[in-house]
């Protein structure tokens, strides 16, 4: 799923947006209601989670921008404002949800996933699919040809994201950003050293490898004749 989230407090959006990541979603961050809504204007997010007190730009402003912009993506309300009247603003603005501060995350993401369900219409997918591996999002296990597959946490996101951009040439600018929230190059080898080891885990007793080097651009995972 890919969440944007607006949010101005640096601690707050930092877990947030660690916890999404961990559940296996891709995260695009504003830090405030300007930036917020020229990111939602510029790209399709499944949905949106806006902070109500935001700088530039007020969070239900934002959302009332959004829907006259024509933009239907689910939007999550977040506001320390918690009377009844504050949460009847937020969804007359046009927010489909109202969740107030502070909150735990286990009812932030489960009110997430029930958003995507009623955008979408259908159920979130907890299995992931190419040619004899699968991915359990769920139970976090991972399969080859039936045969287990270890792997670490970080492995773990590596692989989902490689799985979900299938057929696609993945860039280290991509990893980095998606995988290690990274907006920078550290210019260090961390990339490589992860990809050989989930490319060794996953190619262990296969008769054909899945992860593969693209020359002078990066990474692609799909079965090659």
């Amino acid at each position: 799923m890919k969440i944007l989230l607006i949010e101005d407090d640096r601690s707050a959006a930092e877990y947030v947006a660690k916890g999404l990541r961990e559940s296996g979603h891709c995260v695009d961050h504003a830090a405030d209601g300007a930036e917020g809504l020229t990111l939602a204007l510029g790209s399709a997010y499944d949905v949106i989670v806006a902070d109500r007190m935001l700088p530039h730009m007020d969070g239900l402003a934002v959302v009332q921008a959004l829907r006259a912009q024509g933009v239907t993506a689910p939007i999550l309300i977040l506001s320390a404002l918690a009377k009844v009247d504050d949460r009847v603003r937020g969804l007359r603005a046009g927010g489909d949800d109202y969740l107030t501060k502070p909150f735990a995350f286990s009812e932030l993401l489960a009110r997430i996933e029930v958003l995507q369900r009623r955008g979408t219409g259908t159920e979130p997918a907890t299995r992931l699919r190419v040619a004899d591996l699968e991915m359990d999002l769920l139970s976090r296990k991972v399969t080859r040809g039936g045969r287990p597959v270890e792997l670490t946490a970080r492995e773990f996101r590596l692989l989902e994201y490689l799985i979900r951009h299938t057929g696609q040439v993945v860039t280290r600018t991509m990893l980095l950003e998606s995988v290690w929230d990274l907006h920078f190059d550290p210019q260090t080898n961390v990339i490589d050293v992860h990809v050989s080891r989930l490319r060794q885990a996953l190619d262990r007793g296969a008769a054909q490898p899945l992860i593969h080097t693209v020359r002078g651009s990066g990474y692609v995972l799909e079965l090659r004749d």
